[in-house]
């Protein structure tokens, strides 16, 4: 397997799950809305996305949407989540996590984990159940993607500022992420795909006093087929720390 890609550590800044928990939240209430309804250049990439995010979100998604050259769309593989899907994939991935690194003990595995997935009892609510969180592609008009990983895998080149990226995988990657940035999202630096505004972690990336999105709750009516075919899913997803 290939080696992972080198990464520029002065860009972006660290999200330490500790950093997060000191941030103080000052709930707005802004309602979960339809990215469908509002964002129609957006393409719903994987079935069981849940396509709601905060209100104001979803209004930022839809700008940097319409940054992008004419013929790329942005394409969502995950916005908002209920709390009990976040603790399945959690319970996941320390399954997986425990396979891939049998020697690892409690707090290394931690740490692993927290590098890959919000953990489910901090006091910071994971961003994606906040609606405050979304992890985007870059699509043509088909729905293809568009490579931002080459000569690596998604995960081997999860970095968002990965060194040795191919000529057309750092052009494309600049697009996604320069739309997103300069539409008002914060990026996780850790994972180019992630990129949030008003939770914990867009306070500590910014260094925002406060942050304004808490846990959301959505009618389950709405997206019930989409937890269907989330659990089905998981029951079939290979090891990510395996398959590299």
């Amino acid at each position: 397997m290939r080696r992972p890609a080198k990464w520029d550590r002065s860009k972006g800044r660290p999200e330490p799950v500790a950093a997060l928990d000191r941030v103080p939240l000052l709930e707005n209430h802004e309602p979960l809305v339809s990215i469908i309804e509002r964002c129609p250049k957006v393409q719903i990439h994987r079935k069981h996305v849940i396509p709601y995010l905060r209100e104001r979100v979803v209004d930022m998604l839809r700008e940097a949407s319409e940054r992008l050259p004419e013929g790329l769309h942005l394409a969502v593989i995950d916005a908002w989540r209920p709390f009990a899907r976040q603790v399945r994939i959690h319970e996941f991935m320390l399954r997986s996590a425990r396979e891939a690194y049998p020697d690892r003990d409690g707090a290394a595995l931690r740490r692993t984990l927290n590098r890959w997935v919000a953990p489910i009892d901090r006091k910071a609510p994971p961003g994606h159940c906040t609606g405050a969180a979304v992890d985007v592609f870059l699509v043509d008009a088909a729905g293809n993607e568009l490579d931002v990983v080459s000569p690596y895998t998604r995960f081997l080149a999860a970095p968002t500022y990965s060194f040795g990226l191919s000529s057309e995988s750092q052009r494309n990657r600049d697009l996604l992420v320069g739309a997103m940035l300069d539409s008002g999202f914060s990026n996780c630096r850790d994972e180019y795909w992630h990129y949030s505004y008003g939770d914990a972690g867009w306070a500590v990336r910014t260094a925002a006093p406060v942050c304004c999105y808490g846990l959301a709750e959505l009618d389950h009516a709405l997206y019930a087929e989409q937890e269907r075919l989330s659990e089905e899913a998981m029951r079939t997803r290979p090891n990510p720390f395996l398959a590299g």
